[in-house]
């Protein structure tokens, strides 16, 4: 049983931050990349920021770049986007996927639930 779990979302200001989190379980963890996507209302869902499976390499949206941080444990089988400097725009269901890397959906095999995020004053 694979799963993904997401948490750590929730109502924040402008300005403010949050860490998520993405617990995983049921497959060889430190095998798989491991991106964060979300998904704003009537938009597309977006990659936001991937991790190599040993954490060594990782990307960033240009929309996030310099105010999230992307990390792992892959003891724990867990990873984490630290998301600073928060944004109205940054508003969105966060979720994290494991899959082969990059920016396509289609290369991510396991989703997460999601998590809510909304920034607001």
């Amino acid at each position: 049983d694979v799963q993904l779990q997401a948490s750590g979302g929730g109502l924040v200001q402008p300005g403010g931050s949050l860490k998520l989190s993405c617990a995983a379980s049921g497959f060889t963890f430190d095998d798989y990349a491991i991106a964060w996507f979300r998904q704003a209302p009537g938009k597309e869902r977006e990659a936001i920021s991937c991790i190599s499976s040993s954490g060594e390499s990782t990307y960033y949206a240009d929309s996030v770049k310099g105010r999230f941080t992307i990390s792992r444990d892959n003891a724990k089988n867990t990873v984490y986007l630290q998301m600073n400097s928060l944004k109205p725009d940054d508003t969105a269901v966060y979720y994290c996927a494991a899959g082969s890397g990059g920016t396509q959906l289609r290369l991510y095999d396991f989703w997460g639930q999601g998590t809510q995020v909304t920034v607001s004053s």
